[in-house]
């Protein structure tokens, strides 16, 4: 299986468009060849290919940045001599300034094929700051890591943000290729894009998206394994609440929670009560942990593992979203006036609740805390917005 970097480097007829034009490249850590080349140094050493910039996305070029909202700075990269601009810093957008740094823009970040994962935005905007300009981008395509399942709510109108780009569902099951080519169509934006797609990559196939012959680099600090990427559409939902979502462990948002004052135990015998059916295709184990830092940091908490792995694992039954939601229903009828919901800056989101920008919309939340509400309710709201994105999308597959 090849990665579109891969495929640009060993073909110099997919390199010819970029030969005479400045070249920038969107890059985080996980922008590596087969043999663990970084896009930058690779690309630097290929002939007929002209650096003259580079970007980083969140968590910043080097993925050195571990939480939200902690900013990393332009800087001038010492070996090649070009800016390395942040997109998540002073702005996250791109200047006209850094725009006018390159003709073609390369974008080559591995996302984890959910709606909140910044690197989705990230490409819009660059996409919208190229519109009508007449500057190329080019998506170096990569595996979409939880392969091509939907689930989640679509993001309302009016509720878009850093971590909600446009309608579509938590899980939306596109590479950021095809996700590319339906932001063009959906925005209507008048750019020149072009994909580089894989070859080999089998979404259905040995890996359920993530080839298993490829080697996991953390796209960003909290993502270290393939686990955590298929668990992430649910549990980033914990980033809006006040339970620990594991930071300050060496397993982040691999748990469903946890916390030092509540009873893991007793709450998955709730979630086996209450809806035993948004449990399958993965195993739950309880844990204890205590944070170095971040939520609950020097504090014993119990807590419930995720392994969406090995012979629990099964692709098709396996629904993040709804497991994530689930937990949360249960914890709310356990403990009915616990302060579940983390009311705190978000992704540079001031007036909304966390809970809320992350759903792209209050549904979720008022659904937790409605203690009349039940399964069924929840999949009466997910289901038709599941359904539609399945239609929507499918002109944008390339695989």
């Amino acid at each position: 299986m090849l990665n579109g970097l891969d495929r640009l480097l060993a073909d110099p007829a997919l390199r010819k468009p970029l030969e005479g034009k400045r070249v920038s490249l969107v890059a985080h850590p996980a922008s590596v060849t087969a043999g663990l080349v970084h896009g930058l140094d690779a690309l630097a050493a290929c002939d007929g290919i002209r650096l003259t910039s580079a970007f980083g996305p969140q968590h910043g070029l080097k993925g050195d940045k571990q939480d939200n909202m902690v900013e990393t700075e332009d800087e001038l990269d010492a070996r090649l001599g070009i800016p390395v601009f942040s997109l998540y810093g002073q702005v996250r957008r791109p200047t006209a300034a850094m725009m006018d740094t390159a003709d073609v823009f390369l974008f080559d970040l591995q996302d984890l094929g959910c709606r909140i994962y910044t690197f989705v935005t990230t490409l819009l905007y660059l996409l919208e700051a190229a519109h009508g300009t007449g500057k190329a981008v080019w998506v170096l395509d990569r595996p979409n890591p939880a392969g091509r399942p939907i689930e989640g709510l679509t993001l309302r109108k009016g509720e878009e943000s850093f971590v909600g780009a446009g309608p579509m569902p938590m899980r939306h099951g596109l590479t950021l290729g095809e996700m590319g080519q339906w932001f063009i169509h959906h925005f209507k934006l008048d750019v020149d894009y072009r994909v580089i797609t894989m070859e080999g990559w089998q979404p259905e196939g040995a890996g359920f998206g993530w080839p298993e012959s490829r080697i996991w680099v953390n796209p960003s600090p909290n993502a270290a394994n393939v686990n955590m990427a298929r668990a992430y559409a649910g549990t980033v939902m914990l980033e809006g609440a006040t339970l620990s979502e594991g930071r300050g462990t060496t397993r982040p948002l691999e748990v469903l929670f946890g916390a030092p004052d509540v009873d893991a135990k007793a709450v998955l015998e709730q979630m086996q009560r209450f809806a035993p059916q948004w449990m399958e295709g993965c195993a739950l184990r309880e844990c204890w942990f205590t944070p170095t830092f971040h939520k609950h940091a020097g504090a014993l908490c119990s807590a419930l593992m995720i392994h969406a792995e090995g012979s629990f694992y099964n692709h098709e039954a396996f629904r993040p979203w709804r497991l994530q939601s689930l937990a949360f229903k249960a914890f709310r009828q356990l403990y009915p006036d616990y302060p579940l919901w983390r009311d705190f800056p978000y992704e540079y989101e001031f007036e909304r609740l966390a809970i809320d920008v992350i759903n792209g919309g209050p549904d979720l939340r008022l659904w937790v805390d409605d203690a009349a509400s039940e399964a069924g309710d929840l999949d009466a709201l997910a289901m038709p917005d599941e359904a539609a994105w399945a239609e929507e999308r499918r002109e944008f597959l390339l695989y």
